[in-house]
C-alpha cells in the first residue's frame, strides 16, 4: 500500500508542477484551441478588456497587455468589428499569445488565421514556430468585411510545436495592435497527380484550412514572407499575395478551390514540372472571375519555357471562366510554368480593395 500511496503522490505532484502552457492536439483541419475565441477568460481575470493573468485566457499562454473584445462600439467612441465570430483578442505593445500545438515530425502544416489593422498604419504580426519567424504586414487591403484572412506553412520539427503570434510594434497608444479572431491548423496531404497531368495540385484542390462561414478567401504570401507554400506544389514568386478562394462563397470553374490574382502583376505562381528536352507539350488552364464584384477588362499571362500566352477575359463580376491553352517545346528536365495579372483591378462598388482574374484547372499534356 506504501508503494501505491507513493506512486500516487508522485503522478500528483508532478501534473501540479508541469508546463502550464496549453497543448493542443491537432486536428487534420480544423481550430486549434480555443482558435475562435470563443471561450472568455473569467470575469475575475479581467479589467475591463485587459486579461489579468498569464494562462487567463482558456487555450493560451499570453504575454503582455493582451485585450479580450467583443465586435461593436467600444470605449472611446470608436466602433471596432470583428469579422468572424463574436470575440477577438487585440495585442497590444509588444504583446503577445502562444500555444503548445501537438504535431507529427517531418509533416507540412499550415496556419490560417484572421488578423486586422485596429489602429495604426503601420501594423506587424509576426508568427514564429521552431526554425521559422514570419512577419505579416496588416493592411487590410484586399478584404471588404474589414479583416483579412493568411495562411502560412511550416515544417513540424518535433513532435510538440510552439507557434506564438506576437506584435512586435510599439505605438503610442500601449493598447494599439493587430486584433486576431480565428487560428486554425491544417495538416498538409501528401500531393498527388491527375493520371496524365504532368501538374502536380493542378486544380489548387489541396491547400489551407478555409474557414466555412466566412467569405473572405485565404491571402497566400509571397515566398520570399514563407519559403513553404500553404498551396502545395506550387510557389508564389511574386511581391504580393495570391488568394485562395472556395466555391461555397465565389465562383470557381472546377472542382472546389481555385486562386484569384489580387495585386497584378505583383501576384504570380509558378511550378516547376518534369520534362523531356526538345518534347512538346500543351498547357491548358481556365480563367474567370470570382463573382465578387471584381470588373473590367483582365488578362492572364502564362510563360512555359520560352512560350506566352496572353489570355484576355472581359469581367462583369457575376461570375463565368474561359478556357485557353498553347503549345510549347521543353528546353531542358524541368520547365517552369508562371502565371500572372497583367492589370491591377478594384471591385465595382469597392474602389479600395484589391481583386483580379481567376485561375483554375492547370494541366499539362504531352503532344502525341
Amino acid at each position: 500500500m506504501a508503494w501505491l500511496l507513493s506512486i500516487c503522490f508522485t503522478l500528483i505532484f508532478s501534473l501540479c508542477n508541469g508546463s502550464r502552457t496549453p497543448v493542443f492536439s491537432a486536428s487534420l483541419d480544423g481550430f486549434v484551441g480555443n482558435g475562435n475565441f470563443e471561450q472568455a477568460p473569467k470575469k475575475e481575470n479581467l479589467n475591463k478588456t485587459v486579461i489579468l493573468g498569464k494562462y487567463s485566457l482558456p487555450g493560451w499562454e499570453i504575454d503582455g497587455l493582451v485585450e479580450f473584445l467583443s465586435g461593436g462600439p467600444q470605449p472611446g467612441g470608436f466602433y471596432l468589428p470583428i469579422p468572424r465570430g463574436a470575440h477577438a483578442v487585440r495585442l497590444g505593445n509588444e504583446a503577445s499569445i502562444s500555444q503548445n500545438v501537438n504535431v507529427k515530425p517531418g509533416y507540412i502544416y499550415s496556419l490560417t488565421f484572421g488578423a486586422t489593422r485596429t489602429c495604426a498604419q503601420d501594423e506587424v504580426l509576426r508568427i514564429s514556430v521552431p526554425g521559422q519567424t514570419t512577419d505579416i504586414s496588416i493592411q487590410t487591403l484586399y478584404s471588404t468585411d474589414g479583416g483579412d484572412t493568411v495562411a502560412l506553412a511550416f515544417n513540424a520539427t518535433a513532435k510538440v510545436v510552439r507557434m506564438i503570434f506576437h506584435n512586435p510594434g510599439v505605438q503610442e497608444d500601449p493598447t494599439c495592435g493587430p486584433l486576431l479572431d480565428a487560428i486554425a491548423i491544417k495538416e498538409m496531404p501528401p500531393l498527388t497527380y491527375t493520371k496524365g497531368n504532368l501538374v502536380k495540385n493542378n486544380g489548387f484542390e489541396t491547400g489551407p484550412h478555409t474557414f466555412k462561414n466566412y467569405s473572405t478567401g485565404v491571402l497566400l504570401p509571397p515566398q520570399k514572407q514563407d519559403k513553404i507554400s500553404p498551396l502545395p506544389g506550387w510557389i508564389i514568386e511574386s511581391l504580393k499575395p495570391v488568394k485562395y478562394i472556395d466555391k461555397k462563397h465565389f465562383s470557381v470553374p472546377s472542382g472546389l478551390f481555385a486562386i484569384e490574382m489580387v495585386a497584378g502583376r505583383e501576384s504570380a505562381i509558378a511550378q516547376v514540372i518534369r520534362t523531356v528536352p526538345s518534347k512538346f507539350y500543351t498547357l491548358t488552364f481556365s480563367v474567370g472571375d470570382a463573382k465578387n464584384g471584381c470588373h473590367g477588362s483582365m488578362m492572364v499571362e502564362a510563360f512555359a519555357g520560352k512560350d506566352t500566352l496572353k489570355v484576355p477575359y472581359v469581367s462583369q463580376g457575376k461570375g463565368g471562366f474561359k478556357t485557353a491553352s498553347f503549345k510549347f517545346q521543353a528546353t531542358s528536365g524541368r520547365t517552369r510554368i508562371t502565371f500572372y495579372s497583367a492589370y491591377y483591378h478594384t471591385k465595382l462598388h469597392d474602389f479600395g480593395h484589391m481583386c483580379g482574374p481567376v485561375l483554375d484547372d492547370v494541366r499539362v499534356l504531352p503532344v502525341s
